[in-house]
């Protein structure tokens, strides 16, 4: 049989604070699939996340899309207290939706220029919502600032900048591809385009290093290829530091005002929170930390976001058959996207099959008893993705449900 395995890694870093009987008695008579959060591995993760920050005078961005639940949302704040301040959306519609949910500090990191967006950032500049918008180019804010002019508003503009690592110039991009901002010129650039457009102004800037908060360096789906992920991690820190005070400074001496210069992600908090230059860390997923996030050598995350499938069929012995569970993360495409069965421990999917849009067959440790209608308890390889597929998450503590809450879907939001 072939099979999936995740056992190289760390085994502490995959334990749940549950057990396999805990999670069948809690499911039972629940509709399967069910999508839960354990409570206090969440707030867990939220206090180490956050402890981070201490000492060092940033805040903490939380990343909407990696939670896509607003009482989650609420929590990372009722939690982290004075260390969180402000949402990272994905969508100007989410912003919107979020400002009328409680939260007024709302960065939308993914720009957008079609009118009906416009207008609801106009909308939410006039209701008094600090509403910023991520850019990179003038054409982002000439749109912006036709829209601030007719407005009669000033729409807060934040500058991207590309972060990635180039050792050898443009011949290596190692990184994510999304921004033109290459440069403290680059970003004069766009400051400028701002300044003639009216209507629109520069408050910050954004630098992600996707190559540190996004490669996990103990990846032990392709073990070989750690060391070069640790090295990429290690080698291109200077240079992030370096960029993203070139901007700063460039900006500043020209008069534009930083009031947000926000770096980061789960990834690299540590990092990032050490940059003097940066206002504040982004995070998210490591709040749910899902598999993925088990596997960076500077983190100590427990998980906290599951999904049960029930067993439709056994067959043959060793194995069961779950209905669903196909839902796997985006990104370059491989086995560690597949979400991972955790409980009953040393459980495996099949490498052939893998996890199903409608089936999913797990190889089960022959000495456990798995019998048809049980759960099978999994972790989805990202964070928020996973709330796409579910209207409710069940919110379990001390191994029992206390609750539960509407996740975006739930909420009747569907933004992408």
């Amino acid at each position: 049989m072939n099979e999936i395995s995740y056992k190289d890694n760390r085994v502490t870093r995959m334990k749940t604070r549950f057990s396999y009987e805990q999670a069948k008695s809690f499911l039972s008579g629940r509709r399967l699939p069910a999508a839960f959060i354990d409570l206090d591995a969440f707030d867990d993760n939220v206090r180490k996340l956050t402890s981070m920050l201490k000492g060092t005078g940033k805040t903490m961005r939380v990343a909407s899309k990696s939670i896509r639940c607003v009482d989650m949302l609420k929590r990372v704040f009722d939690i982290g207290g004075d260390a969180v301040e402000g949402v990272m959306c994905f969508m100007m519609e989410e912003a919107c939706f979020l400002s009328g949910k409680g939260f007024y500090n709302l960065l939308v990191a993914y720009p957008t220029v079609r009118k009906p967006d416009m207008e609801l950032m106009v909308e939410m500049t006039r209701r008094g919502v600090d509403v910023m918008m991520v850019v990179d180019c003038p054409e982002h804010v000439e749109i912006m600032g036709e829209a601030g002019r007719a407005g009669g508003v000033e729409l807060q503009a934040v500058i991207e900048v590309d972060m990635s690592y180039r050792p050898i110039g443009e011949a290596a991009h190692i990184g994510i591809r999304r921004s033109t901002v290459r440069s403290g010129a680059d970003a004069l650039r766009i400051a400028r385009a701002a300044e003639r457009a009216g209507g629109v102004k520069i408050v910050g800037i954004m630098g992600y290093e996707a190559q540190i908060a996004g490669i996990a360096d103990m990846n032990p789906f392709s073990k070989s290829l750690n060391p070069v992920r640790k090295a990429i991690r290690n080698l291109s820190k200077p240079d992030v530091l370096r960029l993203r005070t070139e901007v700063v400074l460039m900006l500043e001496q020209q008069g534009f005002e930083m009031k947000v210069v926000n770096g980061g992600g789960t990834g690299s908090v540590d990092f990032t929170s050490s940059d003097y230059s940066c206002t504040e860390v982004a995070a998210g997923s490591g709040f749910y930390c899902p598999h993925l996030f088990s596997y960076y050598s500077n983190l100590d995350l427990t998980p906290a976001a599951f999904f049960a499938l029930q067993v439709v069929r056994r067959p043959l012995h060793g194995m069961v058959t779950c209905a669903g569970g196909g839902y796997i993360a985006s990104g370059e495409t491989g086995p560690d996207r597949l979400p991972v069965p955790c409980l009953p421990e040393g459980s495996r999917l099949t490498k052939f099959e893998g996890a199903g849009e409608v089936q999913t067959p797990v190889a089960i440790p022959k000495n456990i008893s798995v019998e048809i209608g049980d759960p099978v308890i999994f972790r989805h390889a990202k964070a928020g993705e996973l709330t796409e597929r579910f209207k409710e998450l069940l919110l379990i503590s001390e191994g029992r449900i206390v609750g539960s809450a509407p996740t975006y879907r739930g909420e009747g939001m569907c933004f992408m």
